[in-house]
């Protein structure tokens, strides 16, 4: 995972319990609205934009800045697919739960990687549909577009790598008729 003087990649900046506790429970709508937002394509295509006309260079994909932590420092719009009542009701929820347990998920990943190496070499057999945002910083990481390339080599009855125009990272919430629809294809292509 790459880090800087600057800036360290997302997964290393949740490993320290308390730390993005402390930055996102401050204000838990804030931090939904910017991580949706942020991760959505409406997002990416704002902060580009943003960077390209003040000329600033990126910290690169999943970094954060470890003066400054994750979130934005200003008010982020909600994205055109998210509804004020919603973000209120998880705003709400995440008040009452905390970020923790989410974060625990990445603090868990070594132990993940142990468990899944029983599976190394494993293929996926059954039918398979693959479905991305363009836009989707994971598809952005470094390796992504080889993985995508040679995912037929692991994944051999893969039908289709459906990639959505100008969509990020939350492709369910973002397209919903285009994701349902292609599932509902996917579904029909399959024998019996």
């Amino acid at each position: 995972m790459p880090q800087t003087e600057e800036a360290q990649f997302y997964q290393l900046y949740f490993q320290q319990p308390g730390v993005a506790e402390a930055e996102f429970e401050a204000d838990p709508r804030k931090t939904l609205a910017a991580m949706l937002f942020g991760g959505s394509g409406e997002g990416v295509t704002a902060i580009r934009a943003m960077a390209a006309a003040s000329g600033q260079t990126s910290k690169g994909v999943g970094m954060v800045s470890r003066k400054d932590g994750l979130l934005p420092k200003v008010p982020v719009p909600l994205p055109s697919w998210l509804s004020a009542a919603d973000l209120d009701y998880y705003a709400a929820e995440f008040a009452r739960s905390g970020f923790r347990g989410p974060l625990n998920y990445y603090r868990n990943i070594d132990h993940n990687w142990e468990l899944m190496g029983a599976f190394e070499g494993v293929k996926v057999t059954v039918p398979t549909l693959f479905i991305a945002g363009d836009l989707d910083m994971v598809i952005a990481f470094p390796g992504a577009a080889e993985h995508l390339a040679n995912m037929k080599q692991w994944v051999p009855q893969l039908r289709e790598i459906k990639m959505l125009p100008g969509c990020g990272h939350w492709t369910q919430q973002e397209r919903p008729a285009e994701v349902n629809a292609a599932l509902v294809d996917f579904l029909r292509s399959l024998p019996g």
